[in-house]
């Protein structure tokens, strides 16, 4: 049995310093919006759509240390091309520098960090009929440079400057996550949570999917083999969402999680557990 095809990923919650701060950089440099503010938790998100990223203020919370586990980055996936390349501009406007900008084969992507390191991905899929397969029906990605002159090209001379917020439609499309070793954390979200793998050939790094999707948790060991977690209620990740349909579902996944020896804590938000390199998921439902 695998988990169910309308699987997707919710809500990426980090723990910030200053949380004013990059809740402003979410919002001029990413261009979402400050959808609510409870306490000391800020969601944004696109217009109209759930929140993305929630920001926890933990003001006096011990940094993550470079050689640990944790969140490699947060992928938010927007409708178009076009929408690409009004990322592309939204964040050379604010006056921020990417890290990297790859063609990727099934998408094409953007990135860069916030203010306190944590990674982000900006990016848009190719049709699903221009993904292809290797003979071993393993799905073909790389990192090729990307065309970032060809991305801009998609909004014409005649779209304003102001490329404006996020549009209606965004979504976070995967987590990438930094682990110790791979072969645990396979067993952890592929035979526990029944995601299929869709990429293991890559050096370092494991992708695994819902619904035949190139990917929704993506993990890599290229900085952090052997690594340890961060210290309890370091800034960084604090949980993904992994988001099911239904509350059957995400009890029978949380029960197959507690039959494979993984500890987990009921919230009012859903079920929580963390992997074996310390990066903790949160299995939510529909409210």
């Amino acid at each position: 049995m695998s988990i169910a095809p309308d699987t997707g990923v919710g809500a990426v919650r980090l723990r910030v310093a200053d949380l004013d701060s990059l809740a402003a950089f979410y919002e001029r440099t990413i261009g979402l919006r400050t959808l609510a503010r409870e306490g000391d938790v800020v969601r944004l998100g696109a217009d109209g759509g759930p929140p993305l990223v929630e920001l926890a203020a933990a003001p006096g919370a011990p940094q993550r240390p470079a050689a640990s586990t944790g969140l490699f980055h947060l992928a938010l996936l927007v409708p178009s091309r076009a929408d690409l390349a009004r990322s592309l501009r939204r964040v050379i406007g604010a006056g921020w520098r990417l890290t990297g900008a790859s063609d990727h084969l099934v998408s094409e992507a953007l990135y860069l960090n916030d203010p306190e390191g944590n990674g982000i991905e900006l990016y848009r899929d190719r049709p699903r009929e221009e993904w292809r397969s290797g003979p071993d029906g393993e799905l073909e990605m790389a990192t090729l440079p990307l065309d970032l002159d060809g991305i801009l090209a998609e909004l014409g001379p005649g779209e304003s400057d102001d490329p404006g917020a996020m549009p209606p439609g965004t979504r976070m499309g995967h987590v990438h996550l930094q682990v110790s070793s791979l072969e645990p954390v396979e067993r952890f979200y592929a035979e526990a949570l029944e995601l299929d793998v869709t990429v293991r050939s890559y050096p370092g790094a494991l992708f695994l999917s819902a619904g035949g999707y190139h990917h929704h948790v993506g993990a890599n060991l290229w900085q952090t083999r052997g690594a340890p977690p961060p210290p309890e209620g370091a800034l960084g990740l604090d949980h993904w969402e992994l988001a099911l349909p239904d509350d059957a579902e995400r009890d029978r996944l949380a029960g197959r999680l507690q039959a494979a020896g993984a500890e987990t804590l009921e919230l009012a938000a859903g079920v929580r557990a963390a992997d074996p390199s310390g990066n903790r998921v949160l299995l939510t439902a529909p409210a």
